[in-house]
């Protein structure tokens, strides 16, 4: 039986390996908002229908200041993802946080001011 979920990951430097999904097959997009930061990788894991989407490029070729966000969440979106995973491995400004810990974020901020659900 088909899930009918479909998993949406954003992978970040090292957590990108299409490899991990089954009978993979890519696909370039454009949104209106330009074009995402790679083509959408399109397989499963598990028998769960997945979607991955390497932040910086598959070459990690943009800076984390340049990533299209907005063209990453609507090609997802418009893949029919359903739930989104997204890794990050950036640091903090925070001592009591220290390298290796692992930090669960729960706010989103949209820094141009459209922010709204998934």
């Amino acid at each position: 039986m088909a899930s009918s979920w479909q998993i949406g990951i954003i992978g970040g430097s090292g957590l990108d390996d299409p490899d991990i999904l089954e009978g993979r097959t890519e696909r370039y997009v454009d949104t209106p908002f330009g074009k995402p930061s790679d083509a959408l990788i399109l397989g499963k894991i598990k028998n769960v229908d997945c979607v991955l989407l390497a932040r910086h490029g598959r070459q990690h070729t943009i800076m984390p200041s340049n990533v299209n966000y907005q063209a990453n969440i609507w090609a997802l979106r418009e893949e029919g993802c359903t739930h989104l995973l997204v890794t990050t491995a950036c640091g903090s400004l925070r001592e009591e946080i220290q390298p290796g810990d692992m930090v669960i974020i729960d706010q989103f901020i949209d820094s141009d001011g459209n922010s709204g659900s998934f």
